[in-house]
């Protein structure tokens, strides 16, 4: 199987499992039982992030110092790089967050609980998503592209994190009116973004190897900072105990790993 075959599976198959999950789980089951799978999913992302992505795009860095740079510091800068582009695009995620909280202010959001509302904020939601889907079929072609089991892992931490995303989005669209077939395609349609996403990295990515360790790194911050600013404090918020969402936490974080000796 080709590394574009498995992209564009990948990206198929992880922007519809989580949107297939996300309806059958908000179409069945009471949201306080899906409010579970924020903390398996946040146990997946910085999981994936710091002992598979990270390790993966250090490991990727160009190797051709001599002995003599080597006995220096020399060998530390294109490391310093990577850190540096991680909290560049830490802070670059908290400003794209606060720019997406700003537009919905102004298009249906009430500022003091950061509650969306009805058919204005509907189409903003889809809009949001379906960039957000672009953006993970980019990096879901960044990890093959580095490394198939690389891919398999990022697309799973893909998938772990969009089906809250999801779940959100279609509480959302049922409030607003909208009817569960509807709120369904809708949903599909922007989860195929992913699928162009993945193309458009195969073909820039392919062949600029050395761009990879700093896509890679991007990769990373977007996963740290879902799981810090994003999932982590609304497990706060939760009313499940801390021994579940620990236990779920933990079982997100086994996952990545187990998966990596599997693929292998």
């Amino acid at each position: 199987m080709t590394t574009l075959t498995m992209i564009v599976l990948a990206t198929l198959l992880g922007g519809l499992l989580s949107m297939v999950a996300a309806a059958g789980l908000v179409f069945r089951l009471s949201r306080r039982s899906t409010a579970t799978l924020v903390a398996f999913a946040a146990g997946v992302m910085l999981s994936s992030a710091l002992l598979d992505i990270l390790p993966e795009a250090f490991a990727s860095l160009p190797q051709h110092m001599d002995a003599a740079e080597h006995a220096g510091h020399a060998h530390d800068a294109p490391a310093a790089t990577l850190f540096a582009v991680l909290l560049a695009g830490l802070l670059g995620f908290f400003a794209l967050e606060r720019l997406a909280l700003w537009r919905h202010s102004h298009a249906g959001c009430d500022a003091a609980t950061g509650e969306l509302h009805g058919e204005v904020a509907a189409p903003l939601i889809l809009i949001g998503d379906a960039f957000h889907n672009f953006v993970d079929g980019l990096l879901i072609a960044a990890a093959f592209l580095a490394d198939p089991m690389l891919g398999v892992t990022t697309t799973l931490a893909v998938v772990a994190h969009e089906i809250p995303q999801e779940l959100g989005d279609f509480v959302l669209l049922l409030n607003a009116g909208w009817s569960r077939r509807k709120a369904f395609l809708a949903n599909a349609a922007s989860s195929l973004t992913s699928v162009l996403g993945g193309l458009l990295g195969y073909f820039a990515l392919d062949g600029a190897e050395q761009f990879l360790p700093y896509v890679l790194t991007i990769a990373a911050a977007s996963f740290i900072y879902i799981a810090v600013a994003d999932l982590l404090p609304l497990l706060h918020r939760q009313r499940s105990s801390f021994a579940l969402q620990s236990v779920l936490i933990g079982v997100g974080v086994m996952v990545v790993p187990l998966v990596g000796q599997w693929v292998h």
